[in-house]
């Protein structure tokens, strides 16, 4: 899936919604974008994306100790640069499927926000505008985006089931059908709605400024 030139796609600029940057229009749609915070395995993320990159070490869990660390989307991607030769030996056939598995956790524990965001594009087409990375996105050449924008079609996949599922058959999220899913050396289970809710209820005042830096 989304590996070979047949999944290259081109997108018409004016019939599309298109994201780069966080702080811009649907910039929430962004891995990159932070105030979506996740709990999974009862640890705090502070982004999906510090959830996606750990999800790439789970036999380095001082890697993922690292990553999580990180008080931004971008310090958490960044971090796990030096370390990307080390990732596990089947990333490249798995990280769709992780990356569609972090986008549901997002969408579980922030449904309100998320959800509106999604279904503002209505029924356009979704694509991360890249300068690099024709993988997760598609690279704007004047009139059209062009790439396998691989993030926009799982969030589009992701919409149309917002439109034709109820709500609660998003409050639970089993991990990816993989070896090793893990997190500090435990297997990730299931991730639940009210995981984060219980997380933050359960830490104090100060812990929680910290937490959201």
């Amino acid at each position: 899936m989304y590996t070979n030139n047949k999944n290259i796609r081109s997108y018409t600029k004016d019939e599309c919604i298109s994201f780069r940057k966080t702080k811009e229009a649907y910039g929430e749609l962004s891995n990159m974008v932070s105030g979506y915070p996740l709990v999974v395995n009862n640890t705090f993320f502070l982004s999906s994306e510090a959830l996606y990159q750990c999800c790439r070490f789970p036999h380095l869990p001082d890697v993922q100790k690292k990553i999580i660390e990180q008080t931004s989307p971008m310090t958490a991607k960044m971090v796990s640069k030096p370390f990307r030769h080390q990732s596990r030996l089947d990333w490249d056939m798995h990280r769709i499927k992780i990356m569609k598995w972090c986008i549901r956790v997002k969408l579980a524990q922030n449904w309100d926000r998320f959800s509106k965001v999604l279904l503002s594009t209505n029924s356009l087409a979704i694509v991360e505008d890249s300068h690099k990375d024709e993988f997760w996105g598609a690279k704007f050449n004047g009139e059209t985006f062009v790439g396998v924008n691989a993030l926009g079609r799982l969030l589009m996949e992701l919409r149309e089931e917002i439109k034709n599922k109820p709500k609660e058959e998003f409050r639970q999220v089993p991990p990816p059908m993989i070896n090793d899913f893990l997190l500090f050396r435990k297997q990730i289970g299931i991730v639940t709605e009210t995981d984060k809710k219980i997380f933050l209820e359960n830490s104090n005042i100060y812990q929680q400024k910290n937490l959201f830096g």
